[in-house]
């Protein structure tokens, strides 16, 4: 499979939109979710690794995945994530892995998965019963978010009241969210969710 963010890897980390939406989503995390010392987080579509700086001095040990070698090579290449943080470049929603979390975060990632209650289900899967998830995303928009002709972008946002319908359709209870961000582009502004829900 292509890695469509190869390209994208080399200045990800120097983007404004990237940074503040990062910084705006780890900020809402930290607020909703009650971390500590032992907790085995895993990063969905960690990419170069934004949230996990964020969240890393928080919890035990981070486990960032990704399906694009080209982020995680960046990810992999931080100092400070050395020791707590370890990274796979995988498609767990094909290929699960033999581990289970306390937590899983994930930024931006779900439109990117053209198969939403898969993923959701796989989240389950991966997770501890009473373990929670923190996933930020775009609200429902009308396309006009990524530019024309984007690769890999599945979805244009989620309507929140269907997504909490699934989530507890795939074993998920207390379904709650807040607004984490407001995205500005010259195309109109684009609230971010995050979703935190736990696992029955």
């Amino acid at each position: 499979m292509a890695d469509l963010f190869a390209e994208k890897a080399e200045d990800w980390d120097q983007r404004d939109l990237v940074r503040d939406l990062s910084a705006a989503v780890s900020a809402s995390i930290l607020e909703q979710v009650a971390l500590n010392e032992t907790m085995h987080v895993m990063d969905f579509g960690a990419g170069t690794g934004l949230i996990t700086s964020h969240i890393h001095p928080h919890v035990g040990k981070i486990t960032a995945v990704d399906v694009s070698e080209a982020m995680l090579e960046k990810l992999v290449a931080k100092e400070a994530l050395k020791g707590k943080v370890s990274a796979l470049c995988v498609d767990i929603i094909e290929t699960p892995i033999d581990a289970r979390f306390d937590l899983i975060v994930s930024a931006m990632a779900l439109h990117h998965v053209a198969e939403t209650e898969k993923a959701v289900r796989r989240f389950a899967e991966h997770l501890k019963p009473g373990a929670r998830i923190a996933l930020a995303d775009l609200d429902s928009e009308d396309g006009s978010f990524h530019a024309e002709g984007t690769e890999g972008v599945f979805h244009s946002g989620f309507d929140r009241a269907d997504l909490q319908a699934l989530f507890e359709r795939c074993g998920f209870q207390d379904v709650r969210f807040v607004t984490a961000h407001t995205v500005e582009k010259e195309t109109g502004s684009y609230p971010v969710f995050l979703v935190t829900a736990s696992r029955r």
